[in-house]
């Protein structure tokens, strides 16, 4: 089951973390609307007194739920493009030094790149 739920985030690791992020930036919002802005006129007909006392914690969950959304994100491009650089290379002698490093970032990517490294192995005749 948890290997399900894995894979499906694995696959749409990037919408996710772009979605995370967004919410992130909202909640932060809100957060730091509260927090500095708690006692305006304004922000009182758009935040009840009671989400104003919330709004320090609010503003912590939004830096945190924002950051994972930034750090899948990076880790994601970080990846992708370091398998689409090494996949590029005819050579068999480099191909293998990059060899289990690339097996280690793919396993983090969306099935089709394993498609892609299990393609070059096949071309350039590794197990």
């Amino acid at each position: 089951m948890s290997g399900k739920i894995a894979g499906f985030f694995r696959e749409y690791i990037f919408g996710l973390s772009i979605v995370t992020m967004i919410v992130g930036l909202l909640v932060l919002f809100i957060g730091i609307l509260g927090t500095w802005f708690g006692q305006e006129d304004f922000v009182q007909g758009f935040l009840a007194d009671e989400v104003v006392v919330w709004c320090p914690y609010v503003l912590i969950i939004g830096l945190i739920v924002f950051g994972a959304g930034l750090y899948y994100l990076y880790s994601f491009i970080k990846n992708k493009n370091f398998v689409l650089e090494e996949i590029e290379t005819n050579k068999r002698s480099e191909f293998l030094k990059r060899h289990s490093d690339l097996k280690d970032s793919v396993r983090y990517l969306p099935s089709k790149y394993k498609e892609m490294l299990k393609e070059k192995e096949k071309e350039l005749k590794i197990k």
